[in-house]
């Protein structure tokens, strides 16, 4: 299955490593037992085509390779609900009814695919289309784990960079996939959370260097005759990284993680969620010269999706509309819903009420 109304070009201009796409990854679990993955996408040159497409059991995916012809040829296993970008095989976020929960993130200038040979197309899938083919084909991390290493995922647009993965299931074990040098690298993921570049071990060993972040306040201390005290509430938190950068956005996540209250439910996990995902908003502007921030985006961050692996609900927003939205894969009939592809919007403004005061 492939959209051939947009031209290549376009696609690769999308997807290009200069266009700075960003995503921001965290997850939860409450009290009752909900695994929550959470996470934003940003692009800060133009609006991306985001839809949500509803994916059932037995459709047939042609994968894509650099040379247009066909590569790997896969039919779902299990049917999916999956956030897309640009075409509606690129799919970025993703919950199937198993309990895979798998996402893209933008991995510039750190990750190289294997060479590619067109006589492995058998085996051959463009890195756009491997969470499509993750959430059609298994239910468990462990069988991705596997799976991934006999696959050879490519770049189809020149100069678009490279991309990771993030994959979760209902047990709460989640990993990373990073592809270095053409080889597959697979991390276990206990902190559970992720951003971009550079490599997640690098993320990882750079918590270190933030030993120091507490919450809540510091107690006042004497240098000689002199007492000193905080000023203002916070100051654990002095030199938490505000930046949004990759490597800032990683230590900040996983700070507000772990400092986060646990909530008795899922719903009240998604809500706080969400509100903690504010903090990752990029404005629009920050990451352009004066006066060159595109008039058509509100945000670079153009959504938020939460995902609910446990009771199989994804949830988003968008930075048109804020309004939280959600679809329950348990009331979807996959065994006879048809394919579907809708945008992530339906109005092209949010309405704001008006409290009446009497």
């Amino acid at each position: 299955m492939k959209n051939k109304t947009l031209l290549p070009t376009l696609v690769a201009g999308a997807l290009s490593a200069s266009c700075a796409m960003a995503c921001t990854g965290i997850s939860f679990e409450a009290r009752d037992g909900a695994h929550i993955m959470a996470r934003t996408i940003e692009a800060h040159e133009f609006k991306l085509d985001s839809r949500y497409g509803i994916f059932p059991p037995n459709m047939q995916f042609q994968a894509q390779t650099p040379s247009g012809k066909t590569g790997m040829v896969f039919k779902n296993k299990y049917g999916f609900v999956g956030l897309t970008v640009q075409e509606n095989t690129f799919t970025v976020e993703g919950l199937n009814e198993a309990g895979l929960s798998a996402g893209l993130f933008f991995f510039p200038d750190y990750g190289r695919y294997v060479t590619y040979n067109p006589a492995n197309n058998a085996k051959t899938i463009a890195d756009m289309e491997v969470v499509t083919w993750i959430l059609g084909q298994f239910k468990t991390v462990d069988e991705v784990r596997e799976a991934i290493r006999h696959i050879d995922v490519v770049g189809i647009f020149p100069n678009t960079g490279t991309v990771h993965y993030r994959v979760g299931d209902t047990s709460g074990k989640q990993i990373v996939i990073e592809i270095v040098n053409g080889e597959v690298q697979v991390f276990d993921n206990p902190l559970g959370v992720l951003t971009n570049s550079p490599g997640f071990e690098w993320h990882m060993t750079n918590l270190n260097n933030y030993l120091h972040l507490q919450p809540g306040q510091v107690p006042q201390q004497q240098w000689g005759n002199v007492v000193l005290k905080a000023i203002g509430t916070g100051a654990g938190l002095k030199a938490l990284p505000g930046d949004p950068t990759p490597p800032s956005r990683f230590i900040r996540a996983a700070f507000y993680k772990a400092t986060a209250p646990v909530r008795d439910t899922a719903r009240e996990t998604v809500v706080q969620t969400f509100s903690i995902l504010n903090a990752f908003d990029i404005p629009t502007g920050i990451e352009h010269a004066p006066g060159k921030a595109p008039p058509e985006l509100i945000s670079d961050t153009q959504w938020t999706a939460v995902t609910d692996l446990t009771n199989r609900k994804i949830y988003y927003r968008t930075s048109w509309n804020t309004t939280i939205r959600m679809i329950d894969l348990k009331a979807i009939n996959f065994g006879r819903v048809k394919y579907q592809n809708h945008p992530l919007d339906t109005v092209t403004e949010q309405p704001i009420e008006k409290i009446e005061i009497r």
